[in-house]
């Protein structure tokens, strides 16, 4: 089989890439019923590639997306399942990180009719357009209301009348989304007779007001609903709605609706019934419910707490809540747990009963695809180097050892997409001195007719990389993975500048072995050719597939056990390693790595004498509940914790070289965390340079010039406080 390239394949298999906005989060590759093709959109038509040779045709022509003299430019689609209808994604605008608003077109394939959903409502207004299971009906979100539309009349009826900014139907609030992951807030029936969704109450929520400064002459505020550590959650309930009459049966979840979350809900193979998943607000409880659609009553049949947290679906799998893993025909179900002290896989059915699925010291980073016939699961892992990742198979019935299917030869990081009949898969390769490889395999045997010329790349490449992999040993005894990119013409008898790039939260690891390791995408020009020395760490805390204890070590010392971590790596890196000039240390991070790099600078400034700060969490009782509450438990119970690994509690400290860059329309971390810390800094007598982007959010990449303007800020005060190049 030969290689194809395909035209949206980074979207969907990028290595590095996790904050890529694509149109419909959680909707993946398109692929035909029969899972012999992928269906991509080609700007106004859509492509149909044959995946046994990678040949191409045209299976939806951009005559047909045509009304008048407007052509639609598609930004998503999605087939009926007998592929007689077409609902197509367009105008995407932006809500919060995604590009989730839009509008939406119906294609009736067996007269090529093309019809406007919603033709009447805001244009660009409509959410998560999806078919009913006949194909007949269409339901979607606007201005936080359920709508159902008949595709035969047009006829369209609102399945709720009560929504507002701050009454949501059908999908969720900020915190909601950007915590787990959730956004398509509805499910249609299998009956297509009722639809089950979210409502978030977020009316008992304050607003944080963010203040627009340049769109007008005269400011205005603009309000998020945005629960802060330590303020109660937006309640939340599931409802069912029947279709035809419009009325909505709430389920009965025991407890109360605004101290719990319920981060996923999906129905019930061939029942009237739905199964959600409900977390107490530690998020440290996790039960498992079966409800009656029709009379609404839930009981609980599978409990599981955790002495820290308990990671939800979209912690684990790319941020998508969406599905649930059946087998047997409903009757039970692949769970994810780290109950043994392993993220690993269990077969639930729905009287709470469980078998192990993967046993076994080693962590399953994610699951791709249960193939049911052939009784078996495909997962993500890497037992043996928590920097790279695998495709495995392993038996449903938990015996016999987990079957490596990546190719020995393709050291680094894999990611797949599998057909439905598990015969294929999309096949993403890279690792840090190899770029992006994608290509289409046979799953059975991973061959694609290039990986003898794929190994000859790799090989090759491997002489020319720049970086290289290392594990450090601290005082403490924690063993850390870490890389480190060496300047050109490196002479070990000279001593070198070192940047440290840093993240080391709960959310995001820096180390995988994967393309794109060891580059800084803020420094204008080449750190290597400059003569620094460029690493990074991943301190205990990190999602490193490295068992439950190494992820959970950070609970409630969120702060203090990472910082402590990255400067007790540094200092024996330093040890080691002669030619690292100790008085030219640089530290740097976005976000959770802007927090760090200001505890490192402010707690550690023996090590450290410049710091980086972008976008940072100064005040951790600033950040949003779900995420700071996971892991630092509630302020009202241990608000110490919280100001202990606060970087504003140490600021006074500051000794070195500090730049803070902040965007002043930041709706995740807020720009009053920069004006906290700033104040504390100038309390103290403390000089440091500030850059406020006006009206710029948390990725600083608004408006004509910012990142360039951005790059240039970091790269001119990293030379002019640590002097590049060998003395």
């Amino acid at each position: 089989m030969r290689k194809f390239r395909y035209t949206n394949l980074f979207l969907v298999l990028a290595c590095f890439s996790a904050t890529t906005a694509v149109a419909q989060p959680g909707q993946s590759t398109k692929w035909s019923r029969d899972g012999q093709y992928i269906y991509e959109p080609s700007t106004s038509s859509i492509v149909a590639v044959k995946l046994s040779d990678g040949s191409q045709s045209e299976k939806v022509p951009a005559r047909l997306l045509t009304q008048g003299n407007y052509q639609i430019r598609i930004r998503d689609f999605d087939f009926s399942a007998d592929e007689k209808k077409l609902l197509v994604y367009a105008n995407a605008e932006r809500v919060w990180r995604y590009d989730t608003r839009g509008d939406y077109y119906v294609l009736d394939l067996s007269n090529n009719s093309l019809k406007k959903l919603g033709a009447d409502l805001p244009q660009s207004s409509l959410m998560f357009a999806k078919f009913s299971p006949d194909a007949r009906q269409v339901a979607y979100v606007s201005g936080h209301n359920l709508y159902v539309e008949d595709l035969a009349s047009g006829t369209r009826k609102a399945l709720t009348t009560d929504g507002t900014r701050r009454l949501i139907n059908g999908t969720f609030d900020w915190a909601y989304e950007e915590e787990f992951g959730c956004r398509d807030g509805f499910r249609w029936s299998p009956d297509g007779k009722s639809i089950a969704y979210w409502q978030i109450d977020a009316t008992k929520i304050r607003d944080f007001l963010m203040i627009d400064n340049t769109d007008s002459i005269y400011s205005y505020t603009v309000p998020v609903e945005y629960p802060k550590a330590g303020e109660s959650p937006s309640a939340c309930r599931v409802g069912v709605v029947d279709i035809a009459t419009a009325k909505t049966t709430w389920l009965q979840v025991p407890g109360d609706e605004q101290q719990h979350y319920i981060p996923r809900m999906e129905w019930v193979p061939g029942r009237n019934e739905l199964i959600l998943q409900q977390l107490n607000r530690k998020q440290n409880e996790s039960i498992l419910f079966l409800a009656n659609a029709a009379t609404g009553k839930a009981s609980s049949f599978y409990k599981e707490n955790d002495s820290a947290w308990i990671d939800v679906k979209s912690r684990w799998d790319d941020r998508d809540i969406s599905g649930w893993d059946w087998l047997s025909n409903g009757q039970s179900f692949v769970w994810v747990s780290e109950k043994d002290g392993w993220r690993h896989l269990y077969n639930v059915d729905l009287k709470g009963k469980e078998q192990l699925i993967t046993p076994g010291n080693y962590d399953v980073i994610n699951l791709l695809k249960v193939d049911e016939a052939h009784k078996v699961a495909y997962i993500l892992a890497s037992p043996d180097d928590a920097t790279q990742q695998y495709l495995y198979k392993v038996s449903l019935d938990g015996k016999g050892k987990p079957e490596r299917i990546s190719p020995l030869s393709e050291p680094g990081t894999h990611s797949y997409e599998i057909s439905p009949d598990a015969q294929y898969a999309l096949h993403g390769f890279s690792n840090h001195y190899y770029r992006n490889q994608q290509e289409v395999v046979k799953l059975a045997t991973h061959k694609s007719g290039e990986g003898e010329q794929i190994y000859k790349d790799i090989i090759s490449s491997r002489r020319i990389q720049k970086q290289e992999f290392f594990n450090v040993t601290t005082v403490d005894g924690v063993t850390m993975t870490g890389w480190m990119a060496k300047p050109n013409n490196f002479d070990s008898t000279k001593k070198y500048p070192v940047v440290f790039y840093v993240y080391g939260e709960p959310a995001g690891a820096t180390t995988m072995d994967q393309y794109g390791a060891g580059y800084n995408h803020l420094y204008n020009g080449d750190m290597a050719a400059d003569g620094y020395i460029y690493i990074s760490m991943d301190n205990r805390g990190t999602p490193q597939p490295k068992g439950r204890t190494w992820r959970k070590a950070i609970y409630r010392k969120v702060g203090i056990l990472n910082a402590r971590d990255q400067a007790m790596g540094a200092k024996e890196l330093f040890r080691e390693h002669s030619y690292m000039d100790t008085s030219r240390v640089a530290v740097w991070g976005w976000s959770g790595g802007g927090s760090m790099t200001l505890n490192l600078l402010f707690q550690y400034p023996e090590i450290y004498k410049t710091g980086i700060a972008i976008a940072a969490v100064g005040n951790q009782l600033t950040y949003d509940n779900i995420y700071q509450e996971r892991y630092m438990g509630l302020p009202q119970e241990n608000r110490e914790d919280f100001v202990k690994g606060s970087p504003i509690t140490y600021a006074k400290n500051l000794r070195g070289n500090l730049l803070y860059v902040h965007g002043t329309g930041d709706d995740n971390v807020h720009y009053q965390n920069a004006e906290m810390l700033l104040n504390e800094l100038i309390k103290n007598d403390k000089i440091f340079q500030f850059m406020a982007y006006p009206n710029r959010t948390h990725g600083i990449s608004e408006g004509e010039g910012t990142r360039r303007h951005l790059a240039t800020l970091y790269t001119n005060y990293l030379k002019e406080h640590c002097a590049p190049g060998a003395r």
